[in-house]
């Protein structure tokens, strides 16, 4: 999972298909069937490198807070000073 590591949140669907692939999740290595009910995981929200994971996976890396969602990646933000903040910064420099 080294580029599911690199990533800093994460955007998270339910998906189940009828189309009969097989997928492998990126959380445990193991093969997923499309028809099974599983978890769409999109680092950054980039749905081009989106993938299949079985949904347990995706609850025990959420528990474990490795699957960030980006509200939760943006609360460990550091946060710009305000308007007001800036303009006294501004007057005392």
């Amino acid at each position: 999972m080294s580029s599911e590591q690199e990533s800093q949140w994460w955007t998270l669907r339910r998906a189940q298909s009828t189309k009969p692939s097989t997928y492998r999740c990126p959380l445990c290595g193991k093969h997923l069937h499309a028809m099974s009910e599983h978890v769409l995981i999109a680092p950054e929200g980039d749905a081009d490198r989106r993938r299949h994971a079985h949904t347990a996976c995706v609850e025990a890396a959420r528990r474990a807070g490795t699957l960030r969602s980006r509200a939760e990646w943006r609360a460990t933000q550091p946060r710009t000073p305000g308007v007001v903040r800036r303009m006294i910064d501004a007057i005392r420099a």
